[in-house]
């Protein structure tokens, strides 16, 4: 069965730090790039950041730059997104999403995606 089960997401204070999972299975996770999005309450969903499946990475996002990173467990087929300094404007629901070799900016370049996983930051 294919699937990403994304994980890890919660209630933050602000400039706290979360670290969210991405678990694939059933296909070859080493062969995929896997980006991050989010959609905040109101807003269209956008990319976050992503790392190819050499270990490469793109950043979507200028308003994380700097607070948040992405890496990658070929061995656990998993991937990663780390988040630090979080913000309350950084609330939402975060989902990975996995095309084949390279990162894409594109949510139609994707194949696989996760149901996502509620990050919310508040005091």
């Amino acid at each position: 069965q294919l699937q990403l089960v994304e994980s890890g997401g919660g209630l933050v204070q602000p400039g706290g730090s979360l670290n969210l999972s991405c678990a694939a299975s059933g296909f070859t996770f080493e062969d995929y790039a896997i980006s991050w999005f989010r959609r905040a309450p109101g807003k269209e969903r956008e990319g976050v950041r992503c790392i190819s499946s050499s270990g490469n990475r793109a950043h979507y996002l200028e308003s994380v730059r700097g607070r948040v990173t992405v890496s990658r467990d070929n061995a656990k087929n998993t991937a990663y997104l780390h988040m630090n300094s979080l913000k309350p404007e950084d609330t939402a629901v975060y989902y990975c999403a996995a095309a084949r070799f390279s990162c894409s900016a594109f949510e139609y370049e994707y194949d696989y995606w996760g149901l996502g996983t509620q990050v919310t930051v508040s005091s």
